[in-house]
């Protein structure tokens, strides 16, 4: 049963297991990373391989990752297959998680011990 705290009601389990699920698939850096080049435009497998410096088949393993979770979707552009995050929930979630890391994260630390 879900309680309330002030105006805000907590979640119920299937959204935080959807949420984890969706956490789960961004702690790849790889990943992350090329949420976060979709977060600001369209780009095909070649175009994000180039970006996140990974193979063309390494990312379209996690581009399938991607678009079987329902984070990412394509459309075909001629010939291309052009990859675009359509949730804005996302992106805002991703570029506050990248675009402002926590002061440890800043120092290069995670969970007590430098990375």
């Amino acid at each position: 049963m879900a309680q309330s705290s002030g105006d805000t009601e907590e979640p119920g389990p299937d959204v935080l297991v959807q949420a984890a699920a969706t956490f789960g698939l961004l702690a790849s850096p790889v990943r992350l990373h090329m949420v976060w080049i979709l977060a600001s435009g369209e780009c095909d497998v070649g175009g994000l391989a180039e970006r996140v410096g990974a193979s063309m088949p390494a990312v379209s393993q996690h581009l399938a990752k991607l678009k079987l979770a329902g984070l990412v979707r394509s459309r075909r552009e001629g010939r291309r297959q052009v990859y675009l995050i359509d949730d804005p929930v996302l992106v805002t979630v991703v570029r506050l998680m990248v675009g402002h890391p926590t002061e440890a994260g800043e120092r290069g630390i995670v969970r007590g011990r430098a990375v």
